[in-house]
């Protein structure tokens, strides 16, 4: 399909008729196609959040004193919004958080194996060898092609698993290659061999209608990235028998209890952007709606998408297309002309190029020896947003390219 046949959906407005980006405070100076890193916090759970941390400095032995109670009830408002049990959810503060509580509180025995594939996070992957190696084990990668479907997949991963192997970790939607993987499927094969999983779901809160999959395992989630959330807030989800093992990744007063109330004793960590969470939640929801996001990433990221790639094609003589086994509507991947972004530190200088020359925050990543670029898609961004890229931006690449 070219860009030519597609139709740019309308750019969002507030319920008073201004531009969707307004609820929002990011500079007018960049043009933001990058919620997927970082996410951007609305207006209004930014001010409920300074108002929580106004409480906090004004008395804070109140305040730290009654932080386990206001935490087990901060829970409740985010494993709602996940649709998951409040007994089944734990916060930390971002997705590797909980990553990394997993593998410290399972009880891996000398020689253990962990199975994952090549799109796994690099921090992610970094945490993975160091359990191995404290345990005399290795960490067995699956090589799986960006366009592999979900019966490859699942077959690929499967193939890695042995006697030795003591957790599958696998991505829900992958950070570098944009895509999704068939984790209630893996989760499923994995159970009949007694072998835990954990589901790296970073991107997948507001993504997702229902984020968390149906399956006996860990779930780790963002809620600062499409949820919106202030930053430093995610979940992590438990369930079947491992989950007894998991223990905070910091010693503190919770030490009577288990899995989840042991993880609401933070001591003097500042939680006011889990207490503002909610706000963020209910904010998208009552002025766009999180269905109307959802529908409206879809269509937008199909517009941008095209939009982009076909201009990079038409420079380039290159097929730009990037054949995505199992996309995510709002991320897309757009192969980058030959010789750019072929290694990771590469792939940072380009992308530092585009936001100081030409004022586009975006994500650039590498897969395979290939650069690509990851646009995102939220309720701020609009149809001109990627055909100012394609305009100015595009050409600038391609020339860069030719030049390498």
């Amino acid at each position: 399909m070219t860009s030519s046949a597609l139709t740019a959906p309308p750019a969002l407005l507030t319920p008073e008729g201004a531009p969707a980006i307004s609820d929002w405070s990011m500079t007018d100076g960049k043009i933001h196609l990058n919620h997927g890193s970082y996410g951007a916090v609305p207006v209004a759970a930014q001010q409920h959040q300074l108002e929580l941390k106004e409480a906090m400095d004004a008395n804070p032995c109140t305040w730290f004193m009654g932080q386990a109670a206001t935490l087990a009830t901060t829970r409740i408002g985010i494993a709602e919004f996940l649709h998951v049990p409040v007994e089944d959810m734990a916060l930390v503060t971002n997705a590797s958080a909980g990553v990394t509580a997993v593998y410290n509180s399972l009880p891996f025995t000398p020689g253990a194996e962990i199975v994952t594939t090549n799109h796994t996070y690099g921090a992610v992957l970094e945490g993975a060898q160091r359990i191995a190696r404290k345990h005399s084990g290795r960490v067995r990668i699956a090589q799986v092609p960006l366009d592999a479907d979900a019966a490859l997949v699942v077959e690929l991963v499967m193939a890695q698993v042995n006697p030795q192997t003591a957790l599958i970790v696998i991505d829900q939607i992958t950070s570098a290659t944009a895509r999704r993987f068939p984790v209630v499927e893996i989760a499923a094969a994995a159970k009949k061999l007694g072998v835990p999983v954990l589901v790296d779901g970073a991107h997948a809160p507001g993504v997702l209608a229902d984020p968390v999959p149906d399956f006996e395992g860990f779930w780790v989630g963002n809620l600062h990235k499409f949820a919106c959330a202030p930053r430093g807030t995610a979940a992590l989800v438990a369930r079947g028998p491992f989950r007894r093992h998991l223990t905070p990744l910091i010693d503190s007063w919770g030490f009577p209890y288990v899995f989840p109330e042991s993880f609401d004793h933070v001591g003097t960590q500042d939680i006011t952007s889990w207490m503002a969470a909610a706000t963020a939640f209910e904010t998208i929801e009552r002025r766009f709606g999180w269905d109307n996001f959802r529908s409206y990433a879809a269509s937008l990221g199909n517009y941008g998408q095209h939009i982009v790639q076909d201009a990079f094609s038409a420079l380039t003589g290159e097929d730009a297309q990037a054949n995505v086994g199992m996309p995510v509507d709002p991320l897309r991947l757009i192969r980058l002309p030959r010789g750019l972004a072929t290694t990771h530190e590469d792939s940072h200088a380009v992308r530092a190029l585009i936001s100081d020359r030409f004022d586009f925050e975006t994500a650039i990543t590498t897969f395979d020896g290939v650069g690509y670029l990851r646009l995102s898609t939220h309720l701020y961004n609009t149809p001109a947003d990627y055909e100012a890229f394609a305009e100015r931006v595009v050409p600038e690449l391609a020339t860069l390219a030719r030049e390498h």
